[in-house]
């Protein structure tokens, strides 16, 4: 079967891309279009053209198997040169979804016709990379820039109604969406030489520019270390400062040096990464997820709150549950002060907000949870409360609903042997805040049943997040591998490191925060609960709390925080109780540069994520980055922490841990067997096939 089937509808060509599943335009697409443009444009039987394409997508992109390849001819810029240089006019009929090359290729249309299902985006950027066909320029000259830069920088496709509303299409059918776009074809045919998205500059008033221009500053300000951010704007920016033909050579330069470059290769590591953790190694795809129609959270603190939010925000119906009215009254004023602060900023409509409070009901007593399909559990991190909550909801929660545990580190099947349905018990550990972190530990007790497993990761896309299913272990994946860290953080003050540097090396390295700066905004005390429940003690993070320095709440912690500061200043006290504890232990204290302290605490962490792929417990090195991406705000560009080992080279990674065990006479610092492994046969995380969590 031709990859684009040429068929006359009237006097109307239709060129009908049929490259199952999503018409990714493959090498053949792209000559099979320019073919069909040529015949057609030839044909005096022909007035107009509809680009068209079979099943449910219009295009969803470039093909994926092309990626890191020489192009092939003809590359899509050419093509669509030659569909927007077409005498006769083109209209592109969109069904599904049109994204990436997808949409550049409606956009050289010199119309577009959507149904009402269709979404239109440009997603380049979640690739590291920037539309390289036209799409910064002709999108800007389309709908003007400040409309076209936020749908490009975020990457996310657009609604057909919205894409109307931007003039993004010319209309949106109720029928037949390739009948409609004939009829237009033909009009614009009548009307003489049709209208080239290149030669359209009314968008791009001063206002336009005005606006752009603030978009972009607030970008750079959030977004500086992106090197495709910096691009998009820079090739955006060109729609207002160059001709059209400049502004394309502009945009390939950029697309070129960004595919490249090492930090966009990271990002599209990290985007292929997370479509891999979706696949659950074990879990059958005739496996149906559970249906879930209503949801009841235990704990309505900051975490159970955040999480009723998001059963609201997917509306879905949820219980808000705890022990007095008095918790209720304030989770339930909390959740509504978060929604009003949205309102406010204009992210979201007051009807909206109306509209998830109403979803969610707060009451007093597991009992509420009767009727649920899933209950989840956010009560306090004790083993006591959550078996006996467990224990209770036993004889409450209906049959076949799932129980879930938000613990973020305590044993699954311990807590599901506080039932008679262990098979429904799993592990769904969100991240904090709740509302807004990406993230979803899926834990996979032995024991739970696949659609168990199959129903918290649908449910957890549903909800907005990224699920990655892990086995059970203290502290699951990421916390367990923080826990290096934070184990690392404590050795380097000891051994001569002090606060503010640790945390300018690990912001220098692309980190938001630094470890320190961390834990005071999170509360010091935290830790030290969990410390002394797990009888593990941390020399300067102890005596710090002992001292009542529990962070920005009380005012000090690693750092000073005058009258309700948010940015820590460096205290003398703590640097001088750090020597103390330095000399009590008989370490001659030295300095470090920014490499040796990222190098102190990256590598345990790396050795640890060996250990965890050593014991099964992450199915592969690209869910433990995917989890570290967007759960602890790991450095996007840096690709997740696997990923980064292998840039480093395991190898070097081995010595420098081999080292760090030695000065130390810590022994979880020697290499684990699987890291020693890979280096020794000189090869990379990367290269590890997928194996069940």
């Amino acid at each position: 079967m031709e990859l684009v089937q040429l068929a006359l509808r009237g006097r109307v060509a239709v060129a009908t891309i049929a490259n199952p599943p999503v018409n990714a335009l493959s090498a053949g697409v792209r000559a099979g279009l320019a073919e069909a443009v040529a015949k057609a444009g030839s044909d005096p039987a022909v007035d107009a053209i509809v680009i068209a394409a079979a099943g449910k997508a219009f295009i969803a992109g470039a093909d994926i198997s092309e990626f890191g390849k020489p192009p092939a001819a003809p590359i899509l810029p050419d093509v669509l040169e030659a569909i927007e240089t077409s005498a006769k006019p083109v209209v592109a009929a969109i069904q599904g979804v049109a994204l990436g090359g997808g949409l550049e290729v409606a956009l050289a249309c010199h119309a577009r016709v959507a149904s009402p299902a269709a979404r239109l985006g440009l997603p380049e950027i979640k690739l590291g990379i920037i539309p390289g066909a036209g799409g910064t320029q002709r999108l800007p000259r389309l709908i003007g820039a400040a409309k076209a830069f936020p749908m490009m920088l975020s990457g996310e496709p657009v609604s057909a109604d919205k894409a109307a509303e931007y003039g993004l299409v010319d209309m949106v059918a109720l029928g037949d969406v390739v009948e409609a776009a004939a009829a237009l074809a033909l009009d614009l045919a009548s009307k003489g030489a049709p209208p080239r998205t290149a030669d359209r500059m009314e968008a791009l008033t001063p206002a336009d520019r005005e606006a752009f221009e603030a978009l972009a500053a607030d970008a750079t300000k959030k977004s500086g270390d992106m090197p495709n951010a910096m691009a998009l704007i820079e090739a955006v920016r060109g729609v207002f400062t160059l001709p059209f033909a400049e502004g394309m050579a502009a945009e390939r330069a950029l697309f070129r040096t960004l595919v490249a470059d090492e930090r966009s290769k990271a990002l599209r590591y990290a985007f292929f990464a997370e479509r891999e953790a979706a696949k659950v190694p074990g879990i059958e795809a005739s496996v149906k997820p559970r249906p879930i129609a209503k949801a009841a959270v235990i704990g309505a603190g900051t975490m159970g709150g955040g999480i009723a939010m998001c059963f609201a925000n997917a509306g879905i119906p949820v219980t808000l549950i705890e022990t007095e009215q008095g918790q209720i009254d304030n989770g339930m004023n909390r959740v509504a002060a978060i929604y009003e602060m949205s309102v406010t900023r204009g992210s979201l409509t007051a009807e909206k907000r109306d509209e998830r409070m109403a979803l969610i009901t707060g009451a007093v007593g597991l009992a509420a949870a009767h009727d649920a399909d899933i209950v989840i559990e956010a009560a306090f991190e004790e083993m006591g409360v959550k078996k006996q909550i467990f224990g209770a909801l036993d004889g409450i929660a209906k049959p076949g609903a799932i129980l879930a545990s938000n613990t973020s580190y305590l044993d699954i099947p311990t807590i599901a042997a506080a039932t008679k349905r262990p098979q429904d018990v799993i592990g769904m550990h969100f991240f904090s805040p709740a509302n807004v972190m990406k993230l979803l530990e899926v834990v996979r007790p032995a024991g739970v049943a696949d659609d168990v497993v199959a129903t918290a990761v649908a449910l957890g896309r549903t909800l907005g997040k990224v699920p990655v299913v892990v086995g059970n272990c203290f502290g699951f994946v990421g916390n367990r591998m923080l826990a290096q860290r934070t184990r690392a953080a404590e050795r380097l003050l000891i051994a001569g490191a002090l606060p503010h540097e640790v945390d300018a090396a690990v912001t220098a390295f692309g980190f938001k925060m630094g470890p320190f700066a961390m834990s005071d905004l999170a509360g010091n005390d935290i830790g030290w609960r969990t410390r002394k429940s797990l009888g593990k003690k941390a020399a300067v993070a102890d005596a710090l709390c002992e001292a009542g320095r529990f962070g920005q709440k009380t005012g000090k912690g690693y750092y000073l925080y005058p009258a309700g500061a948010r940015a820590g200043q460096r205290d003398p006290e703590v640097e001088a109780l750090i020597a103390r504890v330095s000399a009590e232990r008989g370490v001659t204290r030295r300095s470090f540069t920014a490499d040796e302290i990222v190098a102190r605490l990256m590598d345990p962490m790396v050795n640890e994520g060996a250990r965890i792929l050593e014991e099964g417990i992450a199915a592969r090195p690209g869910d433990i980055d995917i989890i570290w991406l967007n759960g602890y705000n790991w450095p996007a560009w840096r690709g997740g922490p696997m990923h980064w080992a292998d840039t480093v080279g395991l190898d070097v990674i081995v010595k420098r841990l081999e080292a760090q065990a030695a000065e130390s006479g810590d022994a979880t610092l020697e290499p684990s067997p699987l890291l020693r492994r890979l280096a020794t046969e000189g090869k990379g995380f990367s290269e590890l096939k997928a194996q069940a969590a």
